[in-house]
Order: structure tokens, then sequence, then C-alpha cells
């Protein structure tokens, strides 16, 4: 099986060429890699142009984790695509597992099992949980692996390595570009279940991962304003009425927490971003609607209502919003 890696390449990569000589290194495929220079200032790239196997893209500016994404897709000739992190680095068996499953006709997204690399033992995600909400998180994190030793669905892939074969990819349309970075991965994950496909976690695909939880403003700014985007085209008509009270109810407690953190301009930027984008957005979601082949209430099962407390900290009573959000995404179910 012929399976070629994209690795976006941005700032300071001090992993980068063991990245990509693991890839090369992979066993039971013929791997080969696309490296995006996305604007790195480190390492060198230059040795990379020569490499057999290797493809070197320099758009001459950075096109975001999606427009990169996408652009490396574009220039592999491979069955099978695997999208891989610049600190991500794959066993040698991990892509062919992942291939072996990707492969598999009812499979969209095949998704690795992606640990710590400080601690290889322990889980950075086993697929992320989607809630209803548009919230996106690592599922699992710091949990040990061997609790999450079965292949099985999931809500999410990783976008820090998963397979995707290429009539998959191309039937989706990439990652939505517009997006640039942060909640990609979520969106392209149900978008594949709303197609037909299924997103599946592959235990055996072992991917070792430095892994940096950051904020900043303008992390917070990409993730509620794509969070936003995301489920303003997702979800059926029907879904988003009956979400409604919810999504407003979460909006002014949005407001509320980033007042309280400092960031309130990006929060206010994001839905300044989507007024000013708001045709864009409806044509996309028109798009996305044409394009499904399962109805919300056929995969709704798949999202939680649930914050997990250990990744998203609630304030005092997060228990009681966890059992209301729970119980009201209940009755939406069973109206749907």
């Amino acid at each position: 099986m012929d399976v070629t890696a994209v690795v976006l390449a941005y700032g300071e990569q001090p992993y980068l060429h063991e990245v990509v000589d693991r890839v090369l290194a992979s066993t039971g495929v013929d791997a080969r890699v696309v490296v995006v220079d996305n604007g790195c200032t480190s390492p060198d790239l230059g040795p990379l142009r020569d490499r057999p196997g290797v493809s070197l893209l320099e758009p001459g500016t950075n096109t975001g984790f999606t427009g990169g994404c996408n652009l490396g897709a574009a220039a592999a000739t491979t069955e099978y695509l695997a999208f891989v992190n610049s600190d991500a680095l794959v066993e040698p068996g991990a892509l062919a597992a992942l291939v072996a499953t990707a492969a598999r006709p009812e499979v969209g997204l095949a998704s690795a099992s992606l640990r710590l690399a400080d601690t290889p033992d322990l889980l950075n995600t086993s697929g992320n949980p989607v809630h209803v909400l548009g919230l996106s998180w690592a599922g699992n994190l710091g949990e040990p692996a061997s609790a999450h030793a079965t292949p099985g669905p999931i809500a999410s892939a990783t976008g820090a390595a998963f397979v995707v074969r290429r009539e998959v990819w191309d039937a989706l349309g990439g990652f939505t570009e517009p997006f640039f970075a942060y909640a990609e991965d979520a969106d392209l994950s149900m978008r594949c279940w709303q197609q037909g496909w299924d997103v599946v976690y592959v235990p055996d695909a072992v991917v070792l991962h430095h892994y940096e939880f950051g904020r900043n403003p303008a992390k917070f700014y990409l993730l509620e304003r794509n969070r936003l985007a995301m489920v303003l085209s997702l979800y059926e008509r029907r879904t988003l009425l009956l979400l409604a009270p919810t999504l407003l109810a979460f909006e002014l407690a949005m407001l509320v927490v980033a007042a309280a953190g400092g960031w309130l301009p990006a929060k206010l930027r994001g839905y300044r971003w989507l007024v000013a984008n708001r045709r864009w957005l409806a044509g996309h979601r028109r798009a996305v609607q044409r394009a499904r082949r399962r109805r919300d209430r056929e995969i709704a099962h798949l999202l939680t209502a649930r914050f997990d407390q250990t990744v998203l900290p609630l304030p005092v009573g997060g228990g009681l919003l966890n059992g209301a959000m729970s119980g009201y995404w209940s009755g939406v179910r069973r109206l749907l």
C-alpha cells in the first residue's frame, strides 16, 4: 500500500526531521512525505528538497493548518493520505495499521492511538469527543493506553495523526479551508459521518506526540469562531431550532468567561468574522447539507452533552450543568 504523509512546518520545528525519518521508515507500507513550509524558521528545510521520497512545498505564506493540509494532499498521488503533525512521531507499524483500517469500505477516517511522548503508556487522545455545542477535546487524556485497546467508532479523529482514502478525502472536499486552524478535525469527522462513512479509532497505530496545550487570544478567537461556524453548517434546521435555547445561553456564558479571562476582544472578533463571511457560511451550509446521507438523528448518539471537567474545568455547580445539558440533549434526540 502506498501512503503519503502530509506534514506542516511553521515556526520552530525541533522534531521535524525526526518526524520525516520516522514516516519514511514505516513498515508494511510504501511511505512518502509532503512537507508544506508554512513559514518554518528552524530547522533548515533545504536538505529535504533533494531527499528521496520527500516533496517540499513552499507556498511563500502561512496557509494555516487547513490550507497547508489541503495543499499537501493535492500534491500527493497515492491512494492513501496520512496527516501527521510536525511533533508527532509514528511508530514503525502505525501507518500500516491506519491504512489497513482506512481500506475498509465503510471507514472514512482511521485515527491513531496518540500517546504522550514523555510517557508513552499514557494517552494524548484515543479520539476526540464532540460536544453538542461544538466543542471538542482530547479524549481520555492522561489515561493508560492499555485501558483503551479496543478499536471502534469515535466521534472525531485527531488531526495530529490519521489516514483517509483519497476518494473519501475528495468527497469531503478536504478540510474546511476558511477555518485556518482549530476544530477542523471535528468538522471533517462529523461531515464524514454525515456522508455515510465511519470514523474509527485504531489502538495498534501508536504515535508519540510532543503535546502542548497553549491558550492565547488568537487561539480562543479561532476556536470560538470555528465552533460556531461548524454548528451552524452541520446541523439540520430542526436540530438548530431545538438547540437554540442552549446555544444562546452558552454564548452568554462564554461572553462572561471571555470577559473574565481577558479575551473578550477575541470573542467579539469571532462574531465580526461570522457576520462578514455570512455569504460564505450560508453557501457552505447548503453544500454540507446537500452532501449528507445520514440524518442528525442517525448520528446524534456520537455527540456528548457532558463537559469533561479534567480538560474543560467548570465552575462550582458544574456537575449540575452536565446533568441539565444531558437531560436537555436526551429530549432533543427524542424529537429529531
